[in-house]
């Protein structure tokens, strides 16, 4: 029983967590707009989870082994809470390369959450932004 309610417990976390991450993207869109290259937004989307007061690392190292061998690494674009991974991109339209690549974040980092998020659009849109959670794809 106690297992389910700490499970619950991380549940509502992730959603109060993420649901601030969501509130902050629109925020950053509404004031910037479209048309930046991604390492604007980046900037402000880390510069308003601050303002948030929630914790946030830039380009955030995750090292990806395989057969317990460190074969390479990546960054992802912010990390927040130390739980919650965020992908930001500046293109047209997401993609399915873009999806399998938060995917292998997730994997290789062992977070149960990626953010999707594309701000190259007039207005941030629910179809901007996907949840990764536990390795399925989940669009908001």
């Amino acid at each position: 029983m106690k297992r389910i309610q700490g499970i619950h417990e991380e549940k509502m976390e992730l959603d109060e967590i993420t649901e601030k991450i969501i509130g902050c993207a629109y925020e950053v869109s509404n004031s910037l707009g479209s048309g930046f290259v991604e390492k604007v937004y980046e900037n402000s989307l880390f510069h308003q989870l601050l303002k948030s007061n929630l914790g946030v690392v830039q380009q955030h190292q995750i090292n990806v082994f395989y057969d317990n061998v460190l074969v390479g690494e990546f960054f992802a674009d912010l990390l927040v809470e130390e739980k919650v991974l965020l992908e930001l991109k500046a293109v047209r339209q997401l993609e399915d390369v873009h999806v399998a690549q938060v995917m292998n974040y997730l994997k290789a980092s062992g977070l149960p959450i990626c953010l999707l998020i594309n701000f190259v659009v007039q207005r941030l849109k629910f179809e901007d932004l996907y949840l990764m959670m536990y390795g399925n794809k989940i669009s908001l």
